[in-house]
């Protein structure tokens, strides 16, 4: 059998040809979301999952989709982690294959607004190699593309501490931070486990979140230190995760559960969104909230308010990730161990709505991770740990 595989000339023509991008993008199938109203009389954006979004390649396979980005021309992209599929998963990648399908794609993934798998890029060797260390995260975490198109993340794994820039196809540009170099929370170089990246208007802001407890800002061509927050805009505060973090910290209650009034970030600072208007919004995951900042024209950080979401739940936590409607309207706060995205009037922060529940059929969410929005209002939805995968949801209108 293993040779017949090897040589792909059995079982199905073509299942073991290289990957290609899909010529066309395949009809919508669009499946209704679970939908809750809270806020009775209120219009609120509504949304369909697309069952059929997105096309992979036929020899090609996700494992734990731990990014998700829309560029400027509403191209997708997803990172995602090969290390996390097994071996029943690829076994078309073994030596010699033992399965039709399938191996790994290409760590960094791009596909269009509708669904054709346009390219896809990074292995484990595609480093950078500096001062003799491959900086490649282990397990990548977070993906921005500015509007260069450059690509930009960070990684949560054994000594993950740089966020890396690469040119949209790939070619290495620059490392803000070292791999297995970590500092604490007080160092203006170093980075511990960054979460999430945004590149624009002159500054790069990193969610400096898995081992540290910080957002931290740089400018300039050669990135310069140009300062760092905890919560409530103080410094930084707390002692960095000591060790390396694994998923299983995730669920922990070594800190005594959630806190929406700390005094300091929890362990898992997980995403940094500005809202284009003069806001930043930062997850704080592991207390159940997020906090919305003012950024003043020097690029400080003024805290405005908390906003609590689910304040009650343990496991995951809640507050993941952030995305902001085009037209500025309509907050959605992507929960993580609830696995459903709540929809909030952001003039006010009240919760108006939420769509989704845990669970594997479309439009469910296991271990819900991160989400974006492309100019038409469509989200797009990532999962990580067993969910493994990346959907889109259609937004149909306002009602």
């Amino acid at each position: 059998m293993a040779q017949a595989l090897a040589g792909c000339s059995l079982l199905i023509a073509g299942a073991c040809s290289a990957a290609e991008p899909a010529p066309t993008a395949a009809a919508a199938a669009l499946v209704t979301l679970d939908t809750e109203v809270i806020a009775q009389g209120v219009p609120f954006p509504r949304f369909r999952v697309d069952a059929a979004w997105p096309q992979m390649p036929g020899d090609l396979m996700l494992g734990q989709v731990s990014g998700v980005a829309v560029d400027k021309d509403d191209d997708v992209w997803v990172v995602h982690r090969p290390h996390s599929l097994t071996a029943t998963d690829n076994g078309l990648a073994q030596d010699p294959p033992v399965a039709i399908c399938c191996k790994p794609a290409p760590t960094v993934v791009r596909f269009s607004h509708d669904g054709r798998y346009l390219d896809g890029w990074g292995t484990s060797e595609t480093g950078p190699v500096i001062d003799g260390v491959n900086q490649w995260p282990r397990s990548i975490h977070g993906v921005f593309v500015d509007d260069d198109k450059t690509v930009w993340f960070g990684g949560n794994g054994d000594g993950d501490h740089a966020v890396l820039n690469f040119t949209h196809d790939g070619k290495f540009i620059r490392s803000i931070g070292r791999h297995g170099q970590t500092n604490g929370n007080t160092d203006q170089a170093l980075l511990g486990n960054p979460a999430d990246v945004y590149v624009g208007n002159g500054q790069i802001l990193i969610a400096d979140g898995y081992k540290n407890k910080r957002v931290i800002r740089f400018t300039g061509d050669d990135a310069s230190f140009a300062g760092a927050w905890g919560a409530y805009a103080q410094a930084p505060q707390g002692p960095s995760r000591e060790g390396n973090f694994d998923q299983s910290q995730a669920t922990s209650t070594t800190d005594g559960g959630a806190n929406p009034q700390s005094r300091s970030f929890g362990d898992i600072v997980h995403c940094v969104v500005p809202s284009g208007d003069g806001h930043v919004y930062v997850c704080d995951r592991r207390n159940n909230r997020a906090q919305l900042f003012s950024q003043a024209a020097d690029g400080t950080l003024n805290f405005v308010r908390d906003i609590v979401i689910a304040p009650e739940t343990g496991g995951t936590r809640t507050v993941t990730d952030i995305a902001i409607s085009p037209d500025g309207k309509y907050l959605y706060v992507a929960d993580m161990m609830n696995g459903r995205i709540w929809i909030l009037l952001r003039e006010t922060d009240q919760v108006i709505a939420a769509i989704g529940r845990n669970g594997r059929q479309a439009g469910q969410f296991t271990w819900l991770h991160s989400i974006d929005i492309d100019s038409k209002g469509n989200l797009y939805v990532s999962e990580v740990n067993t969910g493994r995968r990346v959907q889109k949801l259609v937004f149909t209108g306002v009602e």
